[in-house]
């Protein structure tokens, strides 16, 4: 026997009516994150303009003419030799040295290492002052990229990476947060971390010999990085709610990569792009990853500090939001 239509409608339940805002924001979160991600990329490489540039220069006459040249297109670090000049290269207090070649012309030595962007740029400088002042420039890379790293991009994409899998397992133990105690979630973070490091260091490095930094030195690094960026969208998560999701994604995989110095050099980008570079966990890890490849570590001292603090504190805040829930519950 079949029901009359209208018993059909009064038994089937209604929709509940969905809130405009329910779906519009989460449209609006998304249209921000490509805003910034393609924006971001984009500006940053479309007229980079080199600013600050250490460069090496022998002898007090040399050091003020280039100075006066240049402008403030580049630092002179002044030194009293070639020998001093070039040290500055392969401890990378300099990017490049220039001095005179024994033969009338000039010789600039450069550090491929620092990337082809930075590499290009104080090229570019040197011949522009060798021009000027009609003398001879040969140029030297005493700093070469490996074999397998030949546009000196692998340490951004293994930052990238590492950020990325630090990101997903953030969102991951969040999600964990009702069957789990917090002490469990942060031993799997620390954990994940360290495997997702010395993964990573394995395969950029005896794999595919892509980075020649020493393994353990470079699995650490790559550890501290999983850690930062793991409990920094935690931290995020924890404070912010559904909102601290896309945030963590605009701080690191969007300012915290386009920002990193790897596709585009730090002398080569804005003041304020400059300034958060290092202070982010992708631009302190791809420093770390450049400087034990093939500096032997000179500065890695501080961009190891700098993922260690982000990992540290933030995990501090996260347990300091969950006992002042568990008070007020």
């Amino acid at each position: 026997m079949t029901s009359p239509p209208e018993l059909i409608e009064s038994a089937t339940p209604a929709r509940p009516k969905v809130p405009v805002r329910a779906w519009l924001q989460p449209a609006i979160v998304g249209l921000v994150i490509v805003s910034a991600f393609v924006g971001l990329y984009v500006a940053l490489q479309r007229n980079p303009q080199p600013h600050g540039v250490p460069l090496a220069v022998t002898g007090p006459q040399l050091a003020a003419e280039v100075r006066q040249a240049l402008g403030d297109r580049v630092d002179v670090h002044q030194t009293a030799d070639a020998a001093s000049a070039r040290s500055a290269v392969l401890h990378r207090d300099a990017v490049a040295a220039l001095g005179p070649d024994g033969s009338g012309g000039l010789r600039l030595d450069v550090a491929g290492a620092n990337g082809l962007s930075t590499t290009n740029a104080v090229i570019g400088l040197a011949a522009t002052y060798a021009n000027r002042s009609g003398q001879h420039l040969q140029t030297a890379d005493i700093v070469p990229l490996a074999r397998f790293d030949s546009r000196g991009l692998c340490g951004f994409y293994v930052a990238f990476g590492v950020t990325l899998a630090g990101f997903v397992i953030a969102q991951n133990t969040l999600g964990l947060g009702r069957v789990l105690p917090l002490r469990h979630r942060f031993r799997l973070i620390w954990g994940f971390a360290a495997a997702c490091g010395a993964v990573a260091a394995a395969i950029t490095g005896p794999v595919l010999g892509a980075l020649p930094a020493p393994f353990l030195p470079l699995a650490g690094a790559l550890a501290l990085l999983a850690a930062s960026a793991a409990f920094t969208t935690m931290l995020l998560g924890t404070w912010l709610g559904p909102l601290g999701i896309p945030v963590a994604t605009l701080l690191l995989l969007t300012v915290g990569n386009s920002t990193s110095g790897a596709t585009i050099g730090v002398v080569l980008l804005p003041g304020p792009a400059r300034i958060v570079s290092g202070l982010l966990p992708p631009g302190a890890a791809v420093r770390a990853v450049a400087d034990l490849s093939y500096f032997g570590g000179a500065h890695v001292a501080g961009p190891l500090v700098t993922l260690a603090l982000w990992a540290v504190l933030a995990a501090l805040l996260v347990r300091l939001r969950s006992r002042r829930v568990a008070t007020a519950g």
